[in-house]
């Protein structure tokens, strides 16, 4: 194109006057002379042609970030699907911090050819939350706790569990290998005796003291409420487990099965625990930077051994002590959601972790007692109060977290 070809627009062409001139290319057509005036919206539009109102603008701008916030999901979903396409499975692991270690994962994976994803969580709520999210990627095998486990038969998400898949149950003490004898794993059903989990590791809810503040073990639950460590003491972030733990401080004949008249007096004995501790945990190594850091006297060891064994290993001198009022106990099983995709990878995974090598780190690294071998567990012998479906563990969850927000007992107990 010469330039002769080129003629400058008269001002007077725009309906203003007051834009200046722009240059058309006389014989482009109107779509491209169009599109030359979007590119530079200064000049004027060209002949038979109007500017855009802002309002139409905006609408465009709306348009295109719609449209990109509609097609986010799935571009970030494209590998994933390409994953799940290449014809490696993908097993879902959701545990607790420690129970699935590198080295145990990696053996699996090796043998079976499959992936493993493992999610870990630090509370029951958080767990639930995982397991019920529609929305979530879904998990084919998860830990569990023998009370909370109640939650998810109660609402049909988790399924039977064929036991013949997993012959390593054989090797289990046999208090753990008659699951018939421990509440909430068997259901008597049409189809005849049905297990819903199986029994993985324990550990009882004690007391941890340092030696060198404490010099006598402390006997009582109250220990946690004496203005003597105040500042000094650390407790865990859960509702569930800490309405339990006020409960039986209190005195309360069922700490489990908390009466509504009783409920006002114990979240007013939980602000007097939140007053007098220096911060609450939620995961074991969370627990020990903060004990270390902080020179804590005392803490209740939602994790029990576990964190004896790190704090230990960190080259504090740690005592632990159960009660007299009793200490709350866990028992954590491995379950199967009933919406799992790889049914029979989840049996090999548990099957997998009764084995020597999971086995044995769960002891040694973690300081946790597994089901296969007898462990020695520091004052294992005391009074254990073994965990049991609670009133309403959502409204203890909500209480729980206006306390730890440092809400009045009138606002806590807001409707």
């Amino acid at each position: 194109m010469t330039p002769s070809s080129l003629r400058l627009s008269d001002p007077a062409d725009c309906a203003s006057g007051a834009h200046r001139p722009c240059p058309i290319l006389v014989s482009t057509s109107r779509r491209k002379r169009f599109r030359l005036y979007l590119q530079n919206r200064t000049f004027c539009p060209p002949s038979g042609l109007t500017r855009p109102s802002r309002r139409f603008v905006q609408l465009r701008r709306s348009l295109l970030r719609l449209g990109m916030a509609l097609c986010l999901p799935l571009l970030t979903s494209l590998p994933h699907m390409a994953r799940a396409d290449s014809g490696t499975p993908v097993l879902r692991v959701l545990a607790w911090p420690g129970y699935a270690e590198p080295e145990v994962v990696k053996a699996f994976e090796t043998r079976t050819r499959a992936r493993i994803e493992l999610t870990t969580v630090d509370t029951d709520e958080a767990l639930w939350q995982k397991i019920t999210d529609p929305s979530g990627p879904g998990f084919d095998v998860f830990a569990v706790n023998t009370a909370e486990l109640q939650r998810y038969l109660a609402s049909n998400r988790v399924q039977p569990i064929d036991t013949t898949r997993i012959p390593g149950t054989v090797r289990q003490q046999p208090r753990f290998r008659q699951v018939a004898a421990i509440p909430g794993l068997v259901r008597h059903t049409a189809k005849g005796e049905q297990v819903y989990a199986i029994p993985f590791t324990y550990s009882a809810m004690g007391l941890i003291y340092d030696k060198q503040q404490v010099k006598t073990a402390p006997a009582s639950i109250q220990a946690l409420w004496d203005p003597q460590w105040r500042g000094k003491v650390m407790g865990y972030n859960g509702g569930t487990h800490n309405f339990s733990l006020a409960a039986q401080a209190m005195g309360l004949p069922a700490p489990f099965r908390i009466p509504p008249q009783d409920t006002e007096a114990v979240a007013a004995k939980l602000i007097e625990l939140r007053r007098n501790a220096l911060g609450f945990y939620t995961q074991p190594d969370e627990s020990v930077r903060q004990f270390v850091r902080h020179k804590a006297a005392l803490m209740f060891a939602n994790y029990g051994m576990q964190q004896v064994h790190l704090l230990r290993a960190a080259g504090v001198d740690v005592g632990y002590v159960i009660p007299r009022e009793g200490a709350l106990a866990w028992l954590d099983c491995w379950a199967i959601p009933r919406n799992a995709r790889h049914v029979h990878l989840a049996h090999d995974w548990i099957n997998h972790m009764l084995g020597d090598a999971a086995s044995h780190l769960l002891v040694t690294r973690q300081g946790l007692a597994n089901t296969v071998s007898p462990v020695a567990q520091d004052a294992s012998n005391g009074n254990l109060i073994w965990l049991q479906p609670v009133e309403n563990a959502s409204r203890r969850e909500q209480l729980w977290a206006r306390i730890h927000s440092g809400a009045k007992l009138s606002k806590v107990m807001t409707p």
